[in-house]
């Protein structure tokens, strides 16, 4: 792998400081982002400075409200085919997640792949364009058995088992997913990057009802992301985020910043200690704030969501906690070339 090569991975990554949240209850919901990448756009897969990526996040949300909705999330990527043109390469990836929500223990549970082609432009290999596809297979449940239906209520007395009969208490489906991303090292000290995604494109059925329709189809989910990475001193830098993303009939926007701080050596910015804090505002929704340490190639990060929609009388401002360990495995060949350039360690 050459220099020209590393350069151009360090602003790829930037395209990771963004974030991902659910538009609907149909799609998972995190905050802390950086923990997800293959969520959030398939072309991410293998966006990273080093041999191989590992990730882990554990969300608990809405538990003063009602039966918490428990999510978690594990992945890991790799670049897998190097120096396929003038320093490009193809990675790819392996997602697996698990939700579970509300009385009835509605699950859902997703595996998917990745690919991903990476082109390096320009005279100085400094720009990236990247494109990435993602298929996988999902499972939803749900335990009949603690629904009520108001059909079971007859005469002031209560006669179970008299609905749900019109329910399957499983069904199971494929999805597809595409992303595209743009990414440009416009210096050392700064980078930045945009990416697009097309989610659910074929758009499968996910009805429990026994007799499905047209209109029961999970919804596409369309995303666009912007992020940067500036470094305004040798150790401090700024790493604002921006999503918009929609969801049949709905919207949503997310904006933000993390500050990152190195207290060890900043010699090499990718795999130093360091600590961060950031803090983000999900439109109508909620205030965000993260935080925690990096050392050696892992990220530890815990965050908080304060409600601020019209639920927040019944939730008392009360949203979700999550917790998030990623681990991106270093190639010795960037140690030797003492690399400083800009690397979001998404």
């Amino acid at each position: 792998m050459t220099m020209k090569n590393a350069i151009s991975r360090a602003s790829v990554v930037a395209a990771l400081a963004l974030t991902f949240n659910s538009v609907q209850a149909q799609d998972i919901h995190f905050t802390q982002f950086n923990a997800s990448p293959l969520i959030v756009n398939p072309a991410f897969t293998g966006n990273f400075s080093g041999q191989w990526r590992a990730a882990a996040i554990y969300r608990d949300q809405w538990r003063s409200v009602t039966s918490p909705f428990k999510t978690y999330a594990v992945s890991v990527d790799a670049p897998i085919v190097n120096d396929l043109s003038h320093d490009d390469y193809l990675a790819a990836g392996l997602q697996l997640y698990n939700d579970r929500a509300g009385d009835a223990n509605l699950s859902n549970l997703s595996v998917l792949a990745s690919v991903a082609y990476h082109k390096f432009l320009g005279s100085k290999q400094d720009k990236s364009l990247s494109v990435g596809f993602q298929g996988g297979y999902t499972q939803k449940s749900i335990d009949l058995t603690k629904l009520y239906f108001a059909n079971e209520f007859n005469n002031g007395g209560f006669d179970p088992g008299t609905s749900g009969e019109a329910m399957n208490n499983r069904v199971n489906y494929f999805t597809l997913n595409a992303g595209l991303s743009w990414a440009h090292a416009v210096s050392s000290n700064f980078g930045y990057a945009i990416g697009l995604g097309a989610n659910n494109i074929n758009q499968p059925q996910e009805s429990l009802m026994k007799k499905r329709n047209s209109e029961v189809g999970l919804g596409m989910r369309y995303t666009a992301q912007v992020g940067a990475i500036a470094y305004l001193s040798e150790k401090f830098s700024l790493r604002p985020a921006l999503l918009y993303q929609s969801q049949s009939t709905a919207t949503e926007m997310v904006a933000g910043n993390e500050f990152h701080l190195i207290v060890g050596n900043p010699e090499f910015r990718n795999f130093t200690t360091a600590v961060f804090l950031g803090g983000y505002y999900r439109s109508n929704d909620a205030l965000m704030v993260n935080a925690g340490v990096e050392f050696k190639g892992l990220r530890v990060g815990v965050s908080y969501d304060y409600n601020t929609s019209n639920l927040k009388t019944a939730s008392n401002g009360n949203g979700g906690f999550e917790i998030s360990l990623i681990y991106i495995a270093p190639d010795p060949l960037d140690f030797a070339r003492k690399l400083i350039y800009p690397c979001s360690r998404f």
